[in-house]
């Protein structure tokens, strides 16, 4: 009786919860500057601000943390620029900068305490020997008039540059990486050398954006980019490959590849290794093979490959593969225009399979197949096209997907920006330890429309929500922190947002670049952000490189406040809800639950976040590279939405879910909040495996292209398991005009259960990682 009562009372409350929860190189699509009373004015200055902004960022979470230099330019430390010196020890002096406490070069380093931007000023700096990055650090040139690091003719290394963090031992954890606005040029180096422009063997939360590869056309020894440890990662973007013998080799979990140019490359992409990848806006220009995945390191560990609103000219064969089996080496094309220099748009062992252009409105699918009204089995398909319907409002005119380059603002001059540390009378602290809600509300009251809103790096500590109108911009640096804390955030049955974009009905510009959203406590009752405004044009509202974690490192007591049991572990009730009313362009979003430290002597967590994202707007949304992982219900849910494009989605379940879990779902977040939410009443009460998080959920909602999902599950309860350690991955209801294309999973039973029905099943379609699907199509119409 007394559970009855409460279990009353919980649901009294939750209806009682807030309304908003009931030519890549010289083309660049930017959206809309919004004008109003006060409107920034672009003035195209001569002198990029990120170099003339006060820098005056801290890192809270290390001694003498006061004088950390995040901000370093390589200038300060001696080089040159000139075209002739040798640069190589002032970028790594540079790079290995600390205080009194570290620098970076000694065994503490790579941890997110030690966050560093290194910038590089115009110029061309050569390089005799390679240069090491690490874990929490950018390096970022001057997108006005982009550096040069090359490659001396006596380079001394087999990589330019190594982007894998040395103390990270396992490329899957290595996160916080950033490499943009910078050429690296290997002309000078005789081009049958063999040589490695990047070891980019990282994970999530790492950006590589506006880089350009440029290497001799005829070279037999040349690669652009390059993961030999392989990793996890997420997405790469406004990429340009010049020559070489090899762009990209692929060897890692998963990718969406958006926005890349490979000219004059002998291989444009070399798959030695992915599980699934969506190559979005990708062009092929002189290249001998566009797509080459004959060379896995994988036994048959290629999923499935996914190419769209892509094109090639004066290329060979655009894609090169084996003869499919079953689920391996699958590939889909959608609005992919080849020429007629194009001898063969697919060749699979040798035979032409696919010659000539996919047109617009069309999917050609090489792979296991669910169609409607087709067998629950689905079918194997050698090559078939498909009719497709896009939503008008989230293509371009001319039928793509839209997307956009992550904003520089360097059409602004540093008069435009405000740095929210350096606002007379409002002192703003950003130490992890000040309540800074009510003077960082007052600025960006302020300066919303006027100035463009700079947070150095710091962690800003808010105890109520922040909220940020229409004309809002919002830039951090090394993803300056946005944590939450206090008692505001506590009540799971009134959860309060911590950062509040816009109001239902409101449209206009909001967007954030390089920030990461946290929570300092256990938070029960906190929703991380929550998205109200759309905007008019498409990425007015945006959200690039901007991250979520919760637990992982220091500066949040998640670690010492929780236990080993989830129950005890409530540390937020979602990390991100896009409502009714909203519009967003998502780019490279990273949504953590973490499942271990990043920064040492902390013990394996079980922290229970009640959701991922839950999507809701019936306006047009887009999710370009987004991985959520680890929360307890559901990592992605889509509710009652319209018009949404997802090009690529990875996710894990929380790792202490599982047999012999203490806590099965929806437990310890039962009962439900949220008619949204799952209750799992389809799973028997002991079946432990049938009550983990679901990877997606779909329910009633319509004109939905969702692209290349990636549905891991490794563990049962922090043990490793054998066959499959998780029954359901994704779940639809109620849902049409679904166009669903590369669904692959790992250690799960049932990959796609339909209005109930298993359909996409790893006895019927195995593949990729362990079961795979090319195109879902069962609920397009």
């Amino acid at each position: 009786m007394l559970f009855s009562l409460l279990f009353l009372a919980l649901l009294s409350s939750a209806a009682s919860l807030p309304q908003a929860l009931t030519k890549q190189d010289s083309k660049v699509l930017r959206p809309a500057v919004e004008q109003r009373q006060c409107s920034l004015t672009p003035t195209n200055p001569s002198t990029y601000w990120y170099e003339s902004i006060k820098h005056n960022g801290i890192s809270p979470v290390i001694p003498d943390g006061s004088n950390w230099p995040v901000f370093r330019s390589v200038k300060s430390f001696g080089a040159k620029g000139d075209g002739v010196t040798d640069d190589s020890d002032a970028f790594q002096a540079a790079i290995n900068q600390g205080n009194s406490y570290a620098d970076r070069s000694q065994n503490l380093c790579g941890t997110t305490g030690q966050p560093a931007v290194v910038y590089i000023p115009k110029g061309v700096y050569v390089l005799a020997k390679p240069i090491q990055m690490y874990v929490g650090m950018i390096i970022m040139g001057d997108p006005t008039d982009r550096p040069t690091i090359k490659a001396s003719s006596n380079f001394d290394g087999n990589f330019v540059i190594y982007g894998k963090d040395p103390s990270k031992t396992d490329a899957t954890i290595n996160f916080y990486l950033g490499l943009k606005n910078v050429i690296i040029d290997s002309t000078a180096v005789n081009k049958d050398k063999s040589l490695t422009l990047l070891d980019w063997s990282v994970s999530q939360n790492t950006q590589l954006a506006n880089v350009r590869f440029q290497m001799p056309y005829d070279s037999s020894g040349h690669t652009g980019i390059a993961m030999p440890e392989g990793g996890s990662g997420t997405i790469m973007e406004d990429l340009y490959f010049h020559g070489g013998v090899i762009g990209l080799s692929l060897k890692n979990q998963q990718y969406h590849l958006k926005s890349m140019t490979f000219d004059g490359c002998s291989t444009a992409i070399r798959v030695s290794g992915s599980y699934m990848a969506n190559c979005q806006g990708c062009i092929f220009l002189l290249c001998g093979v566009g797509v080459d995945t004959t060379h896995s390191d994988w036994l048959q560990g290629l999923g499935t490959f996914i190419m769209i609103d892509s094109s090639a000219t004066s290329t060979g064969v655009l894609i090169n593969t084996v003869a499919a089996t079953a689920g391996y080496d699958s590939i889909v094309l959608e609005n992919v225009q080849v020429d007629g220099s194009v001898s063969s748009t697919v060749t699979a062992s040798g035979n032409t399979v696919l010659k000539g252009s996919v047109a617009k409105g069309q999917a050609w699918v090489y792979g296991n197949t669910y169609s409607p009204g087709g067998p629950n089995t689905g079918v194997f398909e050698t090559g078939k096209t498909h009719s497709t319907v896009r939503a008008s409002s989230l293509v371009d005119g001319l039928g793509s997907f839209y997307r956009f380059a992550p904003p520089t603002y360097q059409e602004y001059g540093v008069d435009q920006f405000i740095n929210v540390k350096d606002v007379a009378g409002l002192p703003v602290a950003g130490d992890g330890t000040t309540d800074d809600t009510a003077n960082l509300q007052k600025i960006i009251n302020q300066y919303a429309g006027c100035k463009i809103l700079f947070f150095p790096y710091g962690i800003y500590l808010v105890s109520d929500t922040l909220f940020f109108p229409i004309g809002s911009r919002v830039f951090g640096e090394a993803w300056s922190q946005i944590s939450a804390t206090g008692s505001r955030f506590w009540d799971p049955t009134k959860p309060v947002p911590m950062v509040k974009v816009g109001n239902p009905g409101d449209v206009g510009v909001a967007q954030f670049n390089d920030m990461l959203l946290t929570v300092a406590d256990v938070l029960q009752g906190c929703i991380l952000l929550e998205v109200n405004m759309a905007g008019a044009n498409p990425g007015d509202v945006a959200f690039h490189n901007t991250h979520f974690r919760v637990g992982g490192a220091n500066g949040s007591k998640v670690w010492t406040n929780c236990g080993g049991n989830p129950d005890t572990c409530k540390a937020a009730f979602m990390l991100a809800h896009f409502t009714s009313t909203s519009s967003a362009y998502v780019d490279n979003m990273w949504a953590w639950v973490a499942d271990h430290d990043l920064d040492g002597g902390h013990s394996t967590p079980h922290i229970a976040v009640g959701r991922g994202v839950l999507i809701e707007s019936t306006k047009p949304l887009w999710f370009l590279g987004f991985a959520v992982e680890h929360s307890t219900l559901y990592q992605v849910n889509i509710n009652n939405a319209q018009n949404v494009f997802i090009g690529f989605q990875q996710s894990e379940a929380p790792y202490w879910q599982g047999n012999e879990s203490l806590s099965s779902t929806p437990d310890p977040w039962y009962p439900v909040a949220l008619a949204s939410d799952p209750d799992f009443s389809w799973c028997g009460g002991g079946d432990a495996q049938c009550r983990m998080a679901l990877y997606q959920r779909i329910s009633g909602s319509k004109h939905l292209s969702l692209y290349a999902g990636g549905f891991w599950t490794f563990y049962n309860n922090n043990n490793g398991c054998s066959g499959d350690c998780q029954n359901d991955a994704v779940r639809i209801d109620s849902t049409t005009g679904l166009y669903y294309f590369g669904i692959g999973g790992h250690l799960v039973r049932n990959l796609v259960v339909n209005n109930n029905s298993p359909l996409v099943t790893h006895s019927w379609s195995p593949g990729g990682w362990g079961t795979n699907a090319a195109a879902f199509l069962a609920d397009s119409q």
